[in-house]
Formats: structure tokens, sequence, C-alpha cells
């Protein structure tokens, strides 16, 4: 097994649809793929797969492996890009050292964790029992991991190839809570004479809503927000931002009936001025603008003017970002918030998605209960969903010793140790199956969960080199 089999086995994958609680297709391909190499394969319920690889001749008596990741992507894309992920295959670029997905997400989370797991699984290397598994819904809220049975997997030791940073070892995860808040509103009408706008904020860079938390991205979503509370008069016909609840908003839209549309526009501009200073590092090609769309008709309507003022405040007034630092581990995020969308999916509602972090499951709670505070007094109804726990290192684990000796001998340097702000599958497991030793590695890969997510070819080397090495060295 080398990297040029596991790209190659990527970049079938990046031909098969698999969008989060859309997977079919790519469970369709991981059977035939098991079909075809005459590998046991089993579906549960759910739609999560496991494809085994019997032990090798002489090699029955080692250790069962199981090596995971999860079939689907999020599906983002650039505004104005011409994308179905339904049936159109990722477009890619291979440049300076990196694979590039320039107006859509890659897909290498966890895409590239599936093909190295193919890879094992159709090469000729001696191995004991090899249990591929390949979970689904993770993105969404770890649904297929939850839904996992005893039994479905049968090893002591188990390798998540979710991990994003090459020369790291993760051996804890944050667990997560998912928040929704709700407005009702009922449309009023629109004086003839007013001029509609629109104001958008766009061009961020976005992220995920875990490792990318404390890097000083502008939440497109909260600054719109942050622009319409400071506007003393305007009425609010419709507003969108952001996406999935584990991205950061990059985008946001509002379109608002104002007096004076030329005033309007120069308050725009004002405060373009004023994010570009603001977010000169962090987010440095950030952009705002409005159009005049043109007068308003007796016909128009808008949002009841105290429901939009009080979703405006609100969304100004959440929390997002990082909302504490670990004191175990020196410059791990340990509780966070993502403002991650505001949509009006059908008339009379308006629905907030924001997602907490927490590798302590107190502060999890905690935080969630601070948003729903906040949208409360905002007349929202607030629900939480979707809670999952975190993963505790085992500084003391076997697999972690193993991946830390072929690490060294493989590359001349330790690896970095380390927890990460982020839901793995790895805590639910746990909850299954509470014997297993787990570790989680990976490629670099940057910008995931956004357009132009890429993945750096020289770190997909080494990922090939260690997981390899370690699989011949667990016994």
């Amino acid at each position: 097994m080398n990297s040029k089999n596991v790209l190659d086995l990527f970049e079938e994958i990046t031909k098969v649809p698999r969008e989060s609680g859309h997977e079919e297709k790519i469970i369709a391909f991981l059977q035939h793929f098991a079909e075809v190499h005459s590998l046991e394969c089993r579906t549960d319920d759910a739609g999560n797969v496991v494809i085994v690889k019997p032990a090798a001749p002489g090699c029955e008596n080692r250790p069962v492996i199981v090596l995971q990741s999860h079939s689907d992507m999020v599906c983002e894309k650039n505004s104005g890009v011409e994308h179905d992920f339904s049936k159109d295959p990722i477009k890619y670029v291979f440049e300076n050292g990196w694979m590039i997905a320039k107006d859509t997400t890659l897909g290498a989370d966890c895409g590239i964790g599936m093909a190295a797991q193919l890879a094992v699984l159709e090469s000729d290397m001696p191995t004991g029992r090899i249990e591929c598994l390949f979970t689904v819904a993770e993105e969404t809220g770890l649904d297929g991991a939850k839904a996992l049975k005893p039994g479905f997997i049968t090893g002591k030791y188990l390798i998540n190839l979710d991990s994003e940073d090459e020369g790291e070892l993760f051996v804890g995860c944050a667990g997560g809570l998912d928040t929704t808040a709700v407005f009702r509103y009922s449309y009023v009408p629109l004086e003839a004479g007013l001029k509609k706008v629109m104001v958008r904020i766009h061009n961020g860079i976005g992220g995920h809503s875990g490792d990318d938390i404390d890097k000083g991205r502008a939440n497109a979503v909260q600054l719109l927000a942050r622009f319409l509370y400071s506007c003393p008069e305007f009425m609010l016909c419709s507003m969108d931002g952001g996406n999935k609840r584990n991205a950061i908003a990059r985008e946001a839209e509002a379109v608002v009936a104002v007096k004076n549309a030329e005033k309007f526009a120069e308050a725009v501009n004002a405060f373009h001025a004023d994010l570009q200073v603001e977010y000169a590092v962090g987010d440095p090609d950030l952009k705002m603008e409005c159009r005049i769309l043109g007068d308003t008709t007796a016909a128009d309507r808008a949002v009841e003017p105290a429901v939009a003022r009080a979703l405006t405040a609100s969304l100004f007034a959440a929390p997002h970002g990082v909302l504490a630092m670990s004191g175990d581990i020196k410059g791990l995020v340990e509780t966070s918030t993502n403002l991650a969308s505001v949509k009006m999916p059908e008339d009379g509602v308006i629905r907030v998605g924001t997602s907490q972090r927490s590798s302590v499951a107190s502060e999890r709670k905690a935080a969630g209960l601070k948003v729903e505070a906040v949208f409360r007094l905002a007349g929202a109804e607030v629900t939480h969903e979707s809670e999952y726990p975190g993963w505790k290192p085992n500084m003391n684990s076997r697999l972690l010793e193993v991946c830390k000796d072929s690490y060294a001998r493989l590359f001349g340097t330790p690896p970095v140790v380390r927890a990460i702000h982020a839901g793995l599958e790895c805590g639910l497991f746990l909850d299954i199956y509470p014997d297993l030793d787990m570790i989680s590695f990976g490629p670099t890969l940057r910008g995931v969960h956004a357009p132009g997510e890429r993945l750096e070819l020289a770190s997909l080397d080494k990922f090939t080199a260690l997981l390899s090495d370690v699989i011949a060295h667990i016994e």
C-alpha cells in the first residue's frame, strides 16, 4: 500500500455523491467494492458498512484492528457556482503540492480516510483481521455512530482516520450539542415608495466550527445582524445566512425596505471599511455590498417590526466563538459556540441554527443554556438536540505507544500528542464498546467544510506510511 493507491481511490470517491443523509450511492459503492474483492460486507439499518479483510496465513493470532471513517461529506459551494452535489463529481485541481476543490468542498474530510481503508483492504500486506467501518451522517449529528449495535465490530483497537494535521496523534475530542431558535412572525404590508435594498456579506473564509473557531474568522450572520441592529429605520423582508451547523457562516444577506437608499448604501460602505480593518488578518478577503432593488409596491410585505428587531438584536447578542480554553492542555479550546445559520424556510418561520462544543459535559450544557437564554429573551422558541459525548484521553494507551514508536522510527522526530476541539465519533464508540483502545490521525487538510478545501499531498505520503507501519506493529 502506498499514497498513490490511496489517492487513486480517493479520486474515485470524489465521483460518488455522499451528502450527509443521502449516502445511498456511497454505500452501494462500498458494497460493490467488497463484492469485487470477495470480502465479507455487512450493512446495518442505519447504513453503516463494515468490510472485513480476513487474517493472512500466519497472522491469525494477531489482534483485530478496526479502521474507521465516515462516508458522508459537508456539501458547501460558493455563491453563483453551478454544482449539484446529488449527481455532479467534485471538481478539483493539483497545485503546488495540494489537491484543491476551489469552488466547493473537496470531501477529503473524511473521503481520504475512506480511501486509506480501501487501500488496506485491497493490499497484499500481511495483517491480522482488519474490520473497516464506514459510518453515516457524521457531519449532521454522528447518527451512524449513535446507531451502532454491539457486535457490529469485534476489534480491540480502533484507528479513526478523521483527523486533519499530519504529525499529530489525537487521543481526545470535544462533545457537542445543537441548539435551535425559532421565531414566529406575521407579515405586515409595506408602504409604496420605499426602496428595497439587498445587503450582503460574503467571501469569508468560513471553516470548521471546531478546529477553526479560534482563528479569528468572520461570522457573516452575526456581522450582518450587527450592521442591521445599528440601522435606525428599516423593514426586514428576508434574511438568509450560513448553512451547516459545523461550519462558520461565510455568507449572509438580507433584503430590507428603507426610506433613503442612498444613505443606507453609505452606511454599508462605512461598515465595510470597518470590517476591512477588523479582519485584515483573520479574514482579509471579506466583502460587504448592497444593491438597490427598486421601489416597493402595495403588494410588498415585511416581517412585523417587533420580531425583526428581536431577531437582529439576538443574532448580534448571541455568543459566538471561544468561551473557554483548557486549563490542562495548552492552546486547546475547551468550550465554544457557533452561530451557524439563519433561514426562513416557510412563511411565518425564522430558524436560527447554532452548535456548542466542549470537552467538559457541564460546560457544554451551560453553553447551550447561554444561547437559549439570549434567544428566549428575544421571544424565540428554543430546543436542544443531537448531543454527543466527548472522548477522554487515555495516556496509557497501548495503541498510542505503538503509534508514537512508529512515527519516531519512520520520520526521526516524535509526533505531537493532543486532543482536538471537534467532534469525533470515538466518544460514542466508547459508549457501545467500552474496552476499545483508540487513536485518530490523518494527513493535513485545510479549509474543511468550506469551498477551497485542500489536501496536502506530501502529508498523504507520511500518513500512508504511518498507517501501514502501525498496522504491522500492533501485536
